[in-house]
């Protein structure tokens, strides 16, 4: 059995925590979730306020948002990420090497950028965004790999994810919030020249980051490991061959689906652009279906036959053709990944993921309808949400953060995970209240003196609520994060990190993409006060799948009692 990180030794206490936050490992683990984050938060939030001073149409802004796609499908290309090394760089490390590369290429397309004007040079523009967000979804899935790879005892895979996030959400902070506090005293290609640098600092750091080649087992394609697959008990060649061809013909389909949409969309006159929502409700179910399940269907199927010696070699079959080679390198790279995965969890795969898929879904979803909700329902200015939402809830989100990481490392992942989907689900009662009036929010903020704060600051009691609420939901969120994170890092194989984390992390993305066209009609009938009740019962869906992972996770943790001597 592949290790795993959840098999690390759990030694909860503050000693593990001031020892994991002196390691080289958790210093690279904050620049890589920065450098993770900036991207995300350039092209995908803050470039709409550069292409709304460019006089960009709200159209072509829509259209842009396709670019997030590529973060949603990023797994159909992490088997490549997984077994190939790039020329020229290859000893800089198996992860390390993407990594470098993503984030330079990312200081150079920000750079770039700056150069442009978006309305005029519309084409290009669109198309190194596009470009980008590949980049920045290409190192999300190397650095959520290296994660894993190089966590030991003294840098743990849950105080890594922790630093993970907070590197991340202060990139968030930086590339929002303080871009447009730059752009609004300098200019857009100022701004964005400027992050382009910082990538392309960090882009040389990472050079010195440690190689996860140590320690790590299964590091590449070698010939020893693709000679496995051909000594007796393994599945036969011709029932890998046609398992190879099912899974890649599936995958094949969703990329190349997924991508002739995106150019279509970004690359089309307005008139002639296919309908994002349509294809969304229409073609996102089945893109669904063709990369996750039905693949691990397949994966379970080959389980099932290698456990009960069907079609399984009885003796050595050696490699007869260039053909079977390349059979061989296909297999190892999509296949055993996905037969690992379901080989170690059984059927505890539906519970772990159904978890996945529940545990954060209320956030992906809502999430886009948070500044209707705050400009258009509760009538607040954008100076407000700003102070609010930006700098306020940045802050809570990362004591959030912080408390996870601690309760981790203190009462241990599972118990945490299950606090952080308890707290998560209830914030979205706070939001209930507010869409009605906010009266207990309201007195919350009074009784705690936060309102009698604000007000000398030069705000109102009005914003004190909003902060007030905000914060609570960001705290929850922080923590659940930062459980969330570890989670996912512990049920994956080093030896196919970047595989399965890309694989179970990208759920949440598509489910929450898809449901988003639902709640939006939702509100537009029904209004948000219903819709927040509904997310906190869908929170609470993944409450009850924390317990009932948690028991799952106890029950394997229990030691096997020896059999009693005869006599």
């Amino acid at each position: 059995m592949a290790e795993t990180a959840a098999e690390q030794p759990q030694k909860p206490g503050w000693r593990r925590i001031l020892a994991a936050l002196g390691s080289p490992k958790t210093g690279y683990m904050a620049i890589f979730g920065f450098a993770a984050g900036l991207p995300y938060a350039l092209l995908l939030g803050t470039l709409y306020a550069w292409l709304s001073d460019a006089e960009v149409d709200l159209e072509t802004m829509g259209v842009f948002s396709l670019i997030g796609l590529a973060y949603a499908f990023k797994f159909l290309w992490s088997p490549l990420l997984d077994r190939i090394d790039l020329p020229l760089i290859k000893r800089l490390g198996r992860r390390k090497q993407w990594i470098v590369v993503a984030q330079l290429l990312l200081g150079v397309i920000l750079l770039v950028l700056s150069t442009l004007d978006p309305l005029k040079s519309l084409g290009w523009f669109s198309l190194l965004a596009g470009i980008g967000a590949f980049a920045s979804a290409t190192q999300d899935v190397v650095v959520d790999a290296w994660r894993v790879d190089v966590a030991d005892e003294e840098a743990t895979i849950d105080m890594l994810s922790t630093v993970y996030q907070m590197g991340y959400r202060i990139a968030a902070l930086v590339g929002g919030a303080l871009a447009l506090f730059l752009a609004e005293r300098t200019s857009w290609p100022t701004v964005y020249a400027s992050m382009g640098a910082i990538m392309a600092v960090i882009g040389l750091a990472s050079l010195f980051a440690p190689d996860t080649r140590e320690g790590v087992q299964h590091i590449g394609p070698e010939a020893d490991e693709l000679a496995e697959l051909r000594q007796p008990g393994e599945i036969e060649p011709r029932i890998r061959k046609w398992a190879l061809l099912l899974i890649g013909l599936l995958w094949a389909w969703a990329l190349i689906t997924v991508g002739v949409f995106m150019v279509r969309s970004l690359g089309s006159d307005p008139a002639t652009r296919p309908d994002s929502v349509a294809f969304i409700a229409t073609r996102g179910p089945l893109v669904v279906v063709a990369t996750v399940i039905l693949p691990a269907i397949i994966a379970a199927w080959l389980v099932y036959l290698k456990k009960a010696g069907r079609y399984v070699l009885r003796q050595a079959a050696p490699v007869s053709s260039g053909l079977d080679r390349l059979v061989d390198h296909g297999y190892r790279a999509l296949v055993v990944p996905l037969a690992d995965f379901v080989g170690r969890l059984g059927w505890a795969l539906i519970v772990v993921l159904g978890l996945v898929l529940t545990y954060r879904i209320t956030d992906s979803i809502w999430g886009s309808f948070a500044y209707p909700f705050y400009l258009g329902e509760l009538q607040y200015s954008k100076d407000e949400v700003a102070v609010a939402s930006k700098f306020f809830g940045v802050g809570a989100l990362m004591l959030g953060l912080a408390l996870g990481g601690t309760l981790l490392t203190v009462i241990g992942r599972m118990a945490t995970l299950t606090l952080g989907a308890i707290i998560a689900a209830l914030t979205n009662l706070l939001y209930a209240d507010l869409a009605v009036g906010g009266a207990r929010m309201q007195a919350v903020s009074d009784a705690i003196g936060f309102s009698w704060l604000v007000s000398h600051l030069g705000g109102d009691a009005r914003l004190a609520k909003l902060m007030v609420t905000i914060a609570g939901e960001n705290v929850a969120v922080g923590i659940a994060g930062a459980a969330f994170v570890a989670y996912l890092s512990s049920i994956v194989s080093k030896g196919y990190s970047a595989v399965q984390y890309a694989l179970v992390s990208s759920l949440t993305l598509l489910v929450g993409t898809l449901g988003r066209g639902a709640l939006g009609k939702m509100i537009e009938q029904r209004g948000y006060y219903e819709v927040f009740l509904l997310t906190t019962a869908i929170g609470f869906v993944a409450v009850v799948l924390c317990f009932v992972e948690w028991w799952r996770q106890s029950r394997l943790a229990r030691p096997v009692p020896s059999p009693a001597p005869a006599g």
